[in-house]
């Protein structure tokens, strides 16, 4: 599969780190650094577009790293990029932790895994099959 990008960055485009990677790692596109204070969210540029073929998404996803290391993270994890759309992909960072974060321009702060969907046809019914789990759910198990 191919996915057209326009690169109004300027860094190398995204790539997979590794042969077996699922994301690609994204990064912030900025004039200076950004700091991100303690419980604050900012949209971090990334300067890419991209046109994905009908019937994929591309999910935005926090990288582990800076979840771990520094408690920041993607707010809307996963994020969506819907095939239709075509503009600049924003990256939705928070700071989680209680000290301040600096980003820095081409500082990965994101992977995007593009993923095939569907889009089903709801049919509605008045009752659902019955199943063992039934209506149990939030540690209905005791695990």
């Amino acid at each position: 599969m191919e996915i057209r990008i326009i690169n109004g960055s300027h860094h190398a485009l995204p790539c997979y780190e590794t042969p077996l990677s699922a994301g690609m790692d994204l990064r912030a596109n900025l004039d200076q650094p950004v700091t991100l204070q303690p419980m604050e969210r900012r949209l971090i540029p990334t300067g890419l577009r991209i046109a994905l073929p009908p019937g994929y998404e591309a999910q935005v996803r926090p990288r582990s790293g800076l979840a771990l290391k520094h408690g920041v993270t993607v707010l809307n994890t996963p994020g969506t990029i819907d095939a239709d759309y075509r503009g600049e992909v924003g990256i939705i960072l928070i700071n989680l932790s209680t000290v301040p974060f600096v980003i820095n321009d081409g500082e990965r702060v994101a992977q995007m895994v593009i993923a095939r969907h569907e889009q089903p046809t709801l049919v509605e019914v008045s009752v659902l099959d019955e199943t063992e789990r039934g209506e149990g759910g939030f540690g209905h198990t005791g695990v």
